[in-house]
């Protein structure tokens, strides 16, 4: 019987930031889901079938069997609907409504990755690692960008364990959002996070999660 969430992705940042989600809700509630593997070298996002699911031809896609097959595109608003629709005792982020200050900081972070390092990092492992040509100032733009984006997670983590939540801040999906990216750094042309000592704690700690492990091995 197929499962209630089917899940077209392929091994990227993008693709991991759900598939790391999926596992830790199926590790808290048993959520059940199947995957598609998509085939970037072939262009399959790229088909007119994908298309009606992404107009803009990305993966990864989720599509809700158990809501008339709702589909959803974009990782954040995948995470997002995930969290609103399949993590009903708010374990990995919070509830508008009842926690409206730590919900916002969660939005926060999830939109600086989404605008910030996800396109930047994205760049800079572009024309370090697949560019058909070396491009030095290209190079350059997007790794420096990249660090001082990884700077202010340094800021961020002075005093915490995870990025938003009371106290010194507890796992959410704003977490799984960016530490998807950067767990890539290598080809961005940074061969170290030395030199950000609580982004790198933090980076550890996420990744060192059964769950964490498990997604990034989907597909």
């Amino acid at each position: 019987m197929p499962a209630g969430l089917l899940l077209y992705t392929s091994p990227t940042p993008n693709g991991h930031k759900v598939s790391v989600f999926l596992e830790e809700l199926r590790a808290v509630y048993g959520i059940e889901y199947d995957v598609e593997k998509i085939d970037l070298s072939k262009n399959t996002q790229k088909e007119p079938w994908f298309i009606k699911l992404n107009p803009n031809g990305r993966i990864p896609v989720l599509v809700d069997r158990n809501r008339n097959n709702f589909p959803v595109f974009e990782t954040a608003a995948i995470l997002l609907y995930l969290q609103h629709h399949y993590d009903k005792d708010n374990k990995f982020g919070f509830d508008q409504n009842t926690d409206p200050d730590h919900w916002s900081d969660e939005l926060q972070w999830i939109f600086f990755a989404h605008g910030g390092v996800g396109p930047m990092q994205g760049q800079a492992n572009h024309f370090n690692k697949y560019a058909p040509e070396d491009i030095p100032y290209a190079k350059k733009r997007y790794t420096e960008e990249t660090k001082r984006l990884y700077s202010v997670l340094e800021i961020r983590l002075q005093d915490r364990d995870w990025l938003v939540g009371p106290g010194r801040g507890v796992y959410t999906i704003a977490d799984i959002n960016v530490i998807a990216w950067i767990r890539f750094h290598k080809i961005a042309g940074i061969e170290t996070l030395d030199e950000w000592p609580r982004l790198k704690d933090w980076v550890e700690r996420a990744t060192s999660r059964p769950a964490f492990q498990a997604g990034v091995q989907v597909p």
